[in-house]
């Protein structure tokens, strides 16, 4: 059995910032992903605040994409509302934003390995035949469960929330629509952003009912089926690759907050607390459990992890909660509606009360 004293499981922008953060405070960690050079479905733009905390730890945003976001567009039935964001924003793939962290982590002298973690008790790590026992753990994994700390099946809810992804190929004309731009489509019991990433194409992620997905049918009869009732949406979609990927992802437990913690065990990211995709923070709170994880481990050991659990989820309840009630309204029969009443003012003020504090 091997021992470290502090182990991250996955190499997600939490694990790294956490990584980065430990290293740098002259902590030995070991970070241990499943997938050296995975595209994970989940978290595609980075915010303002997120890239604060990337320039915090030593990470250029240039290095990840060039071009910025500086206005959100969204649409509801014929309706459409834009707005300027707080500041500017980047889209960028999690294969360029993961490999770009994991190397400041590796240059930082955190330990890298490539693993799949099959169980977790306590703070020790099942790793194929072999274990890695630590003073503290780190859990990083998104939002895959590992087994011995998955999420309670209630988070998912009665009608649980899936995840679709999809690229469209670069072309001018793609460049032309979305350039400087993340567009929001919203529909019945579901909605879709969509933002140009650093190679010039456009990563199309949707939250969709279950409900949703099984009365289409499958993936691709629910695009079709999109495709007919929102036309701009349908514009869009008709540039992707029939024979393309949609990657997808079960149960998301959008709204969940992980409230109670234990010694050793610092729960990060999506494994602390899932916020719905719409407000565009989901980096931002895996970013910022990171760094405040690794700063509260630096201080007061394995011991502080409780406590510092307790305190992140409290510092998670606003975000969550306003964004909670912007995803009801954006999935509901209403939003068209909303939409229309809605001054783009407000799009600003639900930005900012859906950020994390600084």
């Amino acid at each position: 059995m091997r021992r470290t004293p502090a182990l991250i499981v996955g190499g997600g922008p939490a694990g790294s910032a956490a990584a980065i953060r430990l290293a740098r405070g002259g902590t030995a960690a070991v970070l241990v992903e499943r997938q050296d050079d995975a595209d994970a479905l989940c978290g595609g733009f980075l915010s303002w605040r997120s890239l604060d905390r990337l320039a915090a730890l030593g990470v250029d945003a240039d290095r990840l994409n060039r071009a910025r976001l500086t206005e959100v567009t969204l649409f509801a039935g014929d309706l459409i509302r834009e707005a300027r964001l707080p500041r500017p924003a980047l889209g960028v793939s999690r294969r360029r934003l993961d490999r770009v962290l994991r190397d400041a982590a590796d240059r930082a002298g955190a330990v890298i390995e490539t693993s799949h973690v099959r169980a977790i008790d306590g703070t020790t790590a099942q790793i194929g035949e072999m274990a890695i026992t630590a003073d503290a753990l780190f859990l990083a994994t998104g939002k895959h469960d590992v087994r011995g700390l998955a999420r309670p099946a209630t988070a998912r809810g009665s009608d649980p929330t899936l995840g679709l992804r999809l690229r469209l190929p670069a072309s001018p004309a793609l460049s032309r629509t979305l350039a400087g731009r993340i567009e929001l489509h919203l529909f019945d019991r579901g909605y879709a952003g969509i933002a140009l990433q650093e190679d010039g194409s456009a990563n199309v992620c949707m939250a969709v009912h279950r409900s949703r997905l099984h009365a289409a049918g499958s993936p691709a009869e629910l695009l079709a089926l999109l495709a007919q009732q929102s036309p701009r949406l349908g514009d869009r979609l008709a540039g992707r690759d029939p024979a393309g990927p949609i990657d997808a992802i079960a149960n998301v437990p959008y709204g969940w907050r992980q409230r109670h913690g234990s010694a050793g065990l610092f729960r990060l990211g999506d494994q602390a607390g899932v916020i719905p995709s719409l407000a565009g923070e989901g980096m931002g709170i895996a970013l910022a459990s990171g760094v405040s994880a690794a700063d509260a481990y630096l201080r007061g050991g394995p011991a502080a992890a409780a406590a510092w659990q307790r305190d992140f989820a409290r510092s998670l309840a606003r975000p969550m909660a306003v964004a909670g009630m912007v995803r009801r309204l954006a999935e509901s029969p209403c939003a068209a509606g909303v939409l229309r009443w809605l001054p783009p003012a407000l799009i600003q003020v639900v930005a900012h009360a859906t950020r994390m504090a600084p």
